[in-house]
Order: C-alpha cells, then sequence, then structure tokens
C-alpha cells in the first residue's frame, strides 16, 4: 500500500488533473504565482538596504539621499514602505490560495457527492459507508491544502530561497559558501523528516478512514450492540482503532520534535560561522572596511533568517503536498467508478410527465450478486396495468431482490424486464424511477420535519396536496396533533415516531408522486394490529387504479391479488390466485397451513 502510493506521490499526470480543477479561477491562479514571485523579489531587499546604511553609517558622509541625517529618513521611510508592501501582497497570497482551495473544494467535493448518489447499489453493499464519507469530506479537504500549505507556497518558498541565495552570492559569494556549509546537512535532514512525516500521514488518513468507517457503523447499529450487551468488545474494537490513529500521529510528532531544532542547530552553526569568519577578518581591516564589514554581517545575519524560515516549513509543505496527492488519487478512485446506472442508445424520449401505463413483463430473468451465485433464476412472469401481484416466499427466497431490479437499483446478467412492452434499460433513468412508487419495509425517514420527509424537500409541491394525501389515507388528524403539525421535526431516522406511523408517512409520500406503478415490501410485517388496519385502508388507497407489486408474509394481505407468484431459492415454484394456489395443494397451500396454525396457536 505504501509502495504503492508513494510511486504515485509525483505523478504530475495526477497534479495535473486536480489543478484542472483551478481553469474556472484561472485568473486568481495566476495572480497567486505573481504574488510570489512579488514575495520573492522583496525578501532580500530591506537586508540589502540596511546593509547600505550601515556601511554609510559615518559623519559627513554623502549618500545619493543626501546627508547621513537624510540618508536615515529615506531609508525609514523606504523600509517602512517595503513593509507595508510586503504585508499587503502576502496577506493577498495567503488569501487567494486558500480561496483557490476552498473554490476546488466546493466543485470536487459537488462532482464527487454527485458521483456518490449515482453509483449502483452494488458499491454500498461493499463500500463501508464511513470510507465514502472520508472521501467526500476529509479528503477532499486534504486536497485544499495543495493550494493554500502545498504546492503554491512550496513554489513561493523556493523563489524566497532562490532570491536570498542570489542576492548573498551578489554580496559576497565566499561568505555566502562559508555560511552555507552546514547546508548539506540540513537537506539529509529535511528527507529523511519528509520520509519519515510521510509514512506517518499515510497512516494517519487509513486511521482516520477507518474511524469513520467504523463510528458510523456502530451508530447506525447502536441498538443492536446495546441489545445484545456487545458495548465492551465493540468498546476494544474502537480503542484499538484509536490506539493505531494515535501512534501515528505520534510518529509525525516525534520527526517534527526532532527536525524543528535540527533546523535551529544549523542555523546558529551558520551564525557561527559567519561571526568566526568576521572576527577573523576584522584584524586585517582599516576603519572604512570594518564599516563595510559591519553592515554585510548585519545584512548576512538577516539573510540567513530569511533562508532558514522558509527552510523549516518547507519540508512539512512537501509532505502535506503529498497528503493532498494520495487524498486526490483516492478521491478520482470515486470519480472513475464506472459501476452506474448506464443510459442506453436507444433510450426512449419519454417526456417526464408523460405516465407509463404500467403492464409488467419480466422474461427470463437470471440475477446474482457475485456470479455465478444466482439469486433469481430464469424469473419470467406479466402483470397487466391496474391489476395487483402479490409476492411470497420465505426470507432469502429474491422477492426483495425482483423489486430492486424493476428500479433498475442492479443489473441484471441475463433476460428483459420490461415496461409497457419496452425494455427498462430504454428508459431514462429519473423518468422510469419517477413512475414507480416504493413502500419499503424498514422506512427511512431524513432528520427534518414531517412536510419535508413527505415531499422530499421538494419545494414545487404546495403544502395543500400534502394536506389532502395525508386525508385520503387518515394521516391528517394524527399529524396535526403532532408539535407543529406538518413542522414537526421527526429527528434522525424517524426515531422520535413508532413504525407504523413511520410506515403511514411513507404511504403518504407514494400517494403524493402518484406513480402508475406501486411496490409494497413487507409493508405490514412489523406493526401491531391497529395500526394494521391503518395500513391495509392506506394500501387500498393507493393501489386503486395502480399496478401493484406486494410482497408480504402475512398471507392475509393479499387474498385479493390478481395474481401470486410464490418463489423459493431464487425459481417460481407456482403461480395463480389465491383460492387456485390452495386447490393445488402445493407450495403456498402449506405456506398457508403453517400460518394459518400458527395464528390458531397464537390466539
Amino acid at each position: 500500500m505504501a509502495a504503492d502510493t508513494k510511486k504515485k506521490i509525483f505523478d504530475f499526470s495526477l497534479l495535473r488533473r486536480v489543478f484542472s480543477f483551478v481553469s474556472p479561477y484561472r485568473k486568481k491562479f495566476y495572480w497567486s504565482l505573481v504574488s510570489a514571485i512579488a514575495l520573492a523579489i522583496l525578501t532580500p531587499v530591506r537586508p540589502f538596504l540596511i546593509q547600505f546604511t550601515v556601511k554609510n553609517l559615518s559623519p559627513g558622509t554623502t549618500t545619493i539621499f543626501g546627508t547621513l541625517k537624510e540618508m536615515i529618513i529615506w531609508m525609514t521611510v523606504i523600509q517602512i514602505g517595503i513593509l507595508l508592501i510586503e504585508t499587503a501582497i502576502r496577506f493577498y497570497f495567503t488569501y487567494v490560495t486558500s480561496w483557490l482551495g476552498q473554490s476546488v473544494v466546493k466543485d470536487l467535493r459537488i462532482k464527487v457527492y454527485k458521483k456518490i448518489i449515482g453509483l449502483n447499489l452494488t458499491q454500498f453493499d461493499k463500500t463501508p459507508i464511513g470510507t465514502l464519507t472520508t472521501r467526500t469530506i476529509n479528503d477532499i479537504e486534504a486536497i485544499n491544502d495543495i493550494f493554500s500549505d502545498g504546492l503554491i507556497p512550496i513554489i513561493a518558498d523556493l523563489l524566497s530561497i532562490i532570491s536570498v541565495v542570489g542576492v548573498m552570492l551578489y554580496v559576497d559569494w565566499k561568505l555566502t559558501l562559508i555560511c552555507l556549509a552546514p547546508f548539506p546537512i540540513l537537506l539529509v535532514a529535511t528527507y529523511v523528516f519528509k520520509e519519515s512525516v510521510n509514512k506517518s500521514f499515510i497512516r494517519v488518513r487509513n486511521a482516520v478512514a477507518s474511524l469513520n468507517a467504523f463510528v458510523q457503523e456502530h451508530i447506525t447499529g447502536m441498538q443492536i450492540v446495546q441489545s445484545f450487551a456487545a458495548e465492551d468488545r465493540e468498546f476494544d474494537k474502537f480503542k484499538k482503532i484509536n490506539k493505531e490513529h494515535r501512534n501515528a500521529n505520534i510518529n509525525a510528532i516525534f520527526a517534527y520534535s526532532v527536525f524543528f531544532p535540527l533546523v535551529e542547530i544549523v542555523l546558529a552553526v551558520s551564525t557561527a560561522l559567519l561571526v568566526w569568519w568576521v572576527a577573523k577578518e576584522t584584524l586585517h581591516l582599516s576603519a572604512t572596511e570594518s564599516r563595510d564589514l559591519t553592515g554585510k554581517i548585519t545584512s548576512f545575519y538577516l539573510y540567513l533568517n530569511l533562508l532558514f524560515r522558509p527552510l523549516r516549513v518547507i519540508a512539512d509543505k512537501f509532505n502535506i503536498l503529498q497528503m493532498g496527492m494520495i487524498a486526490s488519487e483516492r478521491v478520482f478512485k470515486v470519480l472513475d467508478n464506472n459501476d452506474v446506472t448506464p443510459v442506453s442508445e436507444n433510450a426512449e424520449l419519454i417526456r417526464s410527465s408523460e405516465k407509463v401505463k404500467g403492464s409488467l413483463e419480466f422474461d427470463k430473468v437470471w440475477f446474482a450478486y457475485n456470479e455465478p451465485n444466482y439469486v433469481l433464476k430464469n424469473i419470467s412472469f406479466t402483470v397487466n396495468a391496474g391489476d395487483t401481484v402479490a409476492i411470497v416466499g420465505h426470507t432469502g427466497s429474491g422477492k426483495t431482490t425482483i423489486i430492486s431490479l424493476l428500479n433498475r437499483l442492479y443489473h441484471i446478467q441475463k433476460g428483459a424486464i420490461k415496461i409497457d412492452n419496452i425494455n427498462i434499460n430504454d428508459y431514462e433513468l429519473d423518468v422510469l424511477r419517477k413512475n414507480i412508487g416504493v413502500v419499503l419495509q424498514d422506512v427511512f425517514l431524513f432528520s427534518g420535519t414531517v412536510i419535508d420527509n413527505i415531499t422530499l424537500r421538494n419545494t414545487d409541491i404546495p403544502r395543500e396536496k400534502v394536506i389532502e394525501a395525508a386525508k385520503l389515507i387518515d394521516m391528517h388528524e394524527f399529524i396535526m396533533e403532532l408539535p407543529g403539525g406538518y413542522d414537526y421535526n421527526v429527528m434522525e431516522r424517524g426515531a422520535t415516531l413508532s413504525l407504523g406511523q413511520r410506515q403511514l408517512l411513507s404511504f403518504i409520500r407514494a400517494l403524493l408522486y402518484d406513480p402508475s406503478i406501486l411496490i409494497l415490501d413487507e409493508a405490514t410485517s412489523s406493526v401491531d394490529t391497529e395500526s394494521e388496519l391503518l395500513i391495509q385502508h392506506a394500501i387500498d388507497t393507493l393501489i386503486k387504479g395502480r399496478t401493484s407489486i406486494v410482497i408480504a408474509h402475512r398471507l392475509s394481505t393479499i387474498r385479493k391479488a390478481n395474481k401470486i407468484i410464490v418463489l423459493d431459492k431464487g425459481e417460481i415454484k407456482e403461480m395463480g390466485t389465491h383460492d387456485e394456489l390452495l386447490e393445488k395443494g402445493g407450495f403456498y397451500a402449506k405456506l398457508h397451513e403453517m400460518q394459518f396454525v400458527k395464528h390458531t396457536i397464537k390466539s
């Protein structure tokens, strides 16, 4: 993993791809480079002016600025002016690079999230939610650092270093070489520091992804954890992952703790060499030459500080750049994921406002989540528009898979599924799904108000229409009894509502969108008798005039279906009406008898 990542750190094609997101903001990018060049030019100017001032600090000296007093006044004004200009440019440089990074992050995060919501469900089946959360938030935020603390600041620092060294060589090349004698030690230390911190940062990133995935999963499944008294076991797992995160950070901290003092030591040695050389030279110089040397030593001391200031952080910035590149590689893997629902070249141009009639046909459909383990085998049946078909069978027989295929949440391997004699692959995806309403057994409600969950935050749906739909299935009075009525906050996942109430809200949602085809997946399997009666009334209201597919464990809820399909281990065992299947005395009759006996025993 680390070796593979290391190979790609300097992948310039990857860097170009990151910077392709700068295109809409190229003017800001160019100005950031201009600012970097301006800072590099200005950096050695003030020490050079100080050297000039010290060199001419002698009574009676006349310079281009006039007398000594006039020179000091002019130098003070110029120094203040340069300081203000440099401060303004540095402020702009810091602001514009951060602005660039945040703009790229905004665009990239939108693109990644759009990609994620378009991925097939197979990706979510095999990828932890916390990992995708890390890609969308943490990794993209690290890409921001490429701009604010990475490549552009590194360029600015390198330009400043080149500028300072160039002026030092111009002033006195021998003294420059003496002062920079310890420089190779710093280069080696910088390389070791960079490699050490880079490995630690990779471990930190991996640990963050693991922490996000673990916490997301366990908070979602906290009811199971507590119900089975597994808190201690899961807490021990969390501590293990958290310990790895801590250790990775401590390794990075150790490297920082060694490197920064080492930079200070190298700077101290360079300063000591400067003092030694000046002390040696002063013994052989006249008073005038001593003043020249005094100005030189003053400026060189400032040059060394200006030189080592960026050197202290450039290795750290290079690591930030590396981590941004690693993060960008992970983000681009999400963007390059081609496991999306394809658009057929023969896509029917059905307008979004146009409704389908609702006839269905499954023609020799085979499907496997992981080939060759087929969960549906040679499934064939038809449903006339407006009819109700019920699908029954033991858990794991493939009932829910059938409705997932109808919505094109997964791709079938063999066969075809048709609506109104048109292959579902030839429908525009949004048109297909707008014509299919789904009410699942486990109703998911978002954090927000009742009306937000019913309309899915579609502002085009007026409140009056929502109220009308609620009244049709006798839910209006219940909603009005809630604090705030339709503006009541149901909390995350609808935690403040009962299962039956959440189920009924999903019925209002389905009724509001007025689909041509309705899918009811175990809609009454986990509710009490009173809620079941309300839900049954809602079902009767919903299926009226619609093609309906009903999946139910309770056979009493599907007696009125025009057709009942009996599944077992992914195959159709029987098909017919309730009475016809009972007369056959086959698989369905046994299921019915088992439920009847079970109900009698409970009674």
